[in-house]
């Protein structure tokens, strides 16, 4: 799992929520964290991200990348501004507006990994 979010208190929460599922957690800043963290690791299989981050890829462009290089990596994003509509999304992929319960978040995770993600 990993969970993309430029707010410090808020990843460092987004992320306890999943450890305290029993998920292995690694955490990233902005979408160039997060691409650098994925490209040298095989063993992830969920990304939370923000949409609104720091530095010239968003959320959104980063779930797209993510669905065009790794397509088995479930993704869910995020925003407590933006609310993207279902044609925006990258294929595959959700959203959960901020703020969230956790159990929200751990419940639509779990199901986009168990649905295989891209059909």
């Amino acid at each position: 799992m990993l969970v993309v979010e430029d707010e410090p208190l808020i990843r460092a929460m987004a992320a306890e929520f999943f450890m305290e599922a029993g998920y292995h957690v690694l955490e990233a800043c902005d979408a160039a964290a997060a691409l650098s963290i994925l490209e040298g690791r095989d063993d992830i299989g969920a990304v939370f991200t923000d949409i609104e981050m720091p530095g010239d890829m968003n959320g959104l462009a980063l779930a797209a990348t993510i669905r065009g290089r790794w397509p088995a990596i479930a993704v869910l994003i995020t925003s407590g501004r933006a609310r993207p509509g279902a044609s925006v999304l990258p294929l595959g992929a959700d959203f959960i507006p901020k703020p969230y319960l956790p159990t929200d978040m751990i419940a639509k995770i779990a199901a986009l990994m168990v649905s295989g993600r891209l059909e």
